[in-house]
């Protein structure tokens, strides 16, 4: 089964880490909060460093 990223943006706080540490999947949209402009833009293991320090746990994997 494929799975998909997600982000929570009603949970998100909008630190930027998701950006400082995958700056080619994450970007911070106009309202500041986190966006995802390229789901396969880095290594899977780049990702799950994001999606594992994200302070408030609004970014994930989701099954397709």
């Amino acid at each position: 089964m494929k799975r998909g990223l997600y982000v929570d943006q009603e949970k998100c706080i909008g630190c930027g880490l998701c950006v400082e540490i995958a700056p080619k999947v994450f970007t911070l949209n106009d309202e500041g909060v986190c966006e995802i402009i390229d789901p396969t833009g880095d290594e899977e293991s780049k990702i799950q460093e994001t999606i594992n320090e994200c302070p408030t746990e609004c970014i994930g994997w989701e099954d397709k």
